[in-house]
């Protein structure tokens, strides 16, 4: 394996780094929104079904009031 100086290495990631396509303002923007409303989305299902788990072990158990 050949061996790279540090400033052949600096170029290379210099020229990797032109290859990157990075996204705009606006698609960050609506990824963050997108990403927020599926968590939102996921914690209610997950409250759901959690409430529902504990009902059904509570009566299962005779422990539900």
């Amino acid at each position: 394996m050949a061996k790279t100086s540090p400033a052949q290495f600096v170029r290379q990631v210099r020229q990797e780094l032109d290859k990157v396509t990075w996204p705009s303002r606006r698609e960050t923007s609506i990824t963050t929104v997108m990403v927020g409303i599926m968590v939102a989305l996921t914690s209610v299902f997950f409250v759901i079904v959690d409430i529902g788990l504990s009902w059904g072990v509570k009566t299962i158990l005779g422990l539900g009031g």
